[in-house]
């Protein structure tokens, strides 16, 4: 159990995420979705490490969920803001979804945890075997 854990991301949203909807909530159609991007900016952190996804969000920051890379089965992206910022699905063996929303660098971090996704399991599979 050598083996540090090593952050690859770790922030919040995408600004411009918030300032879009900061936009769009100058109409009255566009409140609900200016709200849910301040809370967004507010509490909403991600944490990509070498060993799992972590999500701090919910009320004033208290809820935290963290999945390690050999329980992914899937992981989707959404462009969004015109390419600079998207949303991350990721499908979990029990069939549950963690949503990533709004995420800087998703195609990086995508990439990162399919790369995480790949290697993970072989390494476990061999430990368990020996």
């Amino acid at each position: 159990m050598g083996i540090r854990e090593e952050t690859y991301f770790e922030g919040g949203p995408h600004i411009g995420d918030l300032i879009f909807n900061l936009l769009i909530g100058l109409t009255i159609i566009g409140l609900p979705l200016t709200v849910g991007a301040v809370v967004r900016a507010l509490w909403l952190r991600y944490r990509i490490t070498n060993r799992r996804v972590s999500v701090i969000g919910g009320w004033m920051g208290q809820d935290r969920t963290d999945i390690v890379y050999s329980e992914i089965v899937k992981l989707a992206k959404v462009p969004r803001g015109l390419g600079a910022w998207g949303d991350l699905v990721i499908t979990l063996r029990n069939g549950t979804r963690l949503e990533l929303k709004a995420v800087p660098k998703f195609r990086e971090i995508e990439a990162y945890i399919n790369e995480k996704m790949a290697t993970k399991p072989q390494s476990t599979t061999s430990n368990a075997n020996a």
